[in-house]
C-alpha cells in the first residue's frame, strides 16, 4: 500500500513539473523592451547630425524634461537603409478626424524617462543585424524658465511641444491650464503654463524650423517636418532569432539646449511677453544601446 501511495505521489510530482516547465517556457518569452534616457550633456547635434550651436540672435535653454512619445520606430540594417526598408517594431494611431492624415494624440503612449516605451515580444524584429535606429518623435513636456516682464526674475513653467508630422489634439492641459484644439497641429505647436501663477499661452514655431537629427541624411534622408532622429548603435544589434532572454533598448536623447527662441534682447532670458517667440524644440541627437 505504501508502495501505491509513494507511485502516485511520484507520478503527481512529474505531471506538476513538466507542467510549470512548459508555463515557464511560454512565459519565457524573449521581448523586446525599449526605454528613454534625457541627457543633458550629449552632443548638440543638427539635422545632418554634426556638432551645433546657438546662432547669434537666438538663446536657449536645456529643460529639464519629464515625459515623451514617440509615433514610429524602426531598427535599420545599415546607412543605405531607406526609412521604412529597415525593421519597423512599432507605428501609433494615426486618424483623419481633422481633415489631412495626423498623428492621433489621445492614443499616444506618453512615458518617463526609464519607463517601459515599448514591450513587444522579440520575434517582430526581424532575423538580421542593426546599425542604427530611427525613432519619430511626437511629444515632449519639460520644465522650462520664463522671464517675469521689465524684472531680471524667472518663473518655473511646463512646456507642451508637439514635434511629430501633424497631430490630431481634442482637449489637451496642463495642471489647471486647458487648451481646446479639436483639430490639425502641425509640427511645432507648443502651449506653455506656469506653475504657480494662472497665466497660460500657445503658439507655433515656423514651419521646418524643427532640428531633426539624421546622420544619414546623405544616404538615407527623411522627409521634412517627420522627425524621425536617426543614431547608431556603439556595436550592431544582432537578432539570431534563438534569444532567450529579453534584449532592452536605451534611447538616449539630447536635450542639450533643445528649446531655443529667438533673443530680441540679447539677454538670453526667454521673455515671450516682450515679443520672443519660439524657433525650435527638436531634440538635439539620439545614442541608442542594447543589453541582450
Amino acid at each position: 500500500m505504501k508502495k501505491i501511495v509513494l507511485l502516485v505521489i511520484i507520478f503527481i510530482s512529474c505531471i506538476s513539473f513538466f507542467s510549470c516547465e512548459d508555463l515557464d517556457d511560454t512565459a519565457a518569452e524573449p521581448m523586446l523592451i525599449i526605454k528613454f534616457k534625457f541627457n543633458p550633456l550629449q552632443e548638440r547635434l543638427n539635422n545632418i547630425g554634426q556638432p551645433s550651436f546657438v546662432p547669434f540672435g537666438h538663446a536657449a535653454q536645456t529643460p529639464i524634461f519629464n515625459t515623451i512619445s514617440s509615433h514610429y520606430v524602426e531598427f535599420a540594417q545599415d546607412a543605405n537603409t531607406q526609412l521604412g526598408a529597415g525593421s519597423i517594431v512599432y507605428h501609433g494611431q494615426e486618424t483623419s478626424l481633422g481633415g489631412a492624415n495626423a498623428i492621433d494624440f489621445s492614443q499616444a503612449k506618453i512615458v518617463a524617462e526609464d519607463e517601459v516605451f515599448l514591450k513587444v515580444p522579440l520575434k517582430l524584429l526581424s532575423i538580421g543585424s542593426y546599425e542604427w535606429m530611427r525613432v519619430s518623435l511626437s511629444y515632449q513636456k519639460y520644465q522650462i524658465k520664463i522671464r517675469k516682464p521689465s524684472s531680471s526674475l524667472e518663473y518655473d513653467g511646463t512646456l507642451e511641444s508637439f514635434v511629430g508630422f501633424n497631430t490630431y489634439i481634442g482637449t489637451h492641459s496642463i495642471g489647471n491650464a486647458f487648451f481646446q484644439v479639436d483639430g490639425n497641429k502641425p509640427q511645432g505647436y507648443w502651449a506653455f503654463a506656469l506653475n504657480d501663477f494662472p497665466y497660460s499661452s500657445s503658439g507655433q514655431a515656423p514651419s521646418g524650423a524643427t532640428t531633426v537629427p539624421n546622420p544619414l541624411a546623405a544616404t538615407s534622408p527623411i522627409p521634412l517636418s517627420s522627425c524621425v532622429v536617426t543614431g547608431k548603435f556603439a556595436a550592431p544589434l544582432t537578432i539570431s532569432g534563438l534569444e532567450k532572454k529579453d534584449v532592452v533598448v536605451t534611447l538616449s536623447l539630447s536635450t542639450n539646449k533643445s528649446f531655443e527662441w529667438i533673443d530680441t534682447n540679447n539677454n538670453g532670458k526667454f521673455d515671450p511677453s516682450e515679443g520672443e517667440t519660439v524657433v525650435d524644440m527638436g531634440l538635439r541627437g539620439l545614442i541608442p544601446s542594447y543589453i541582450k
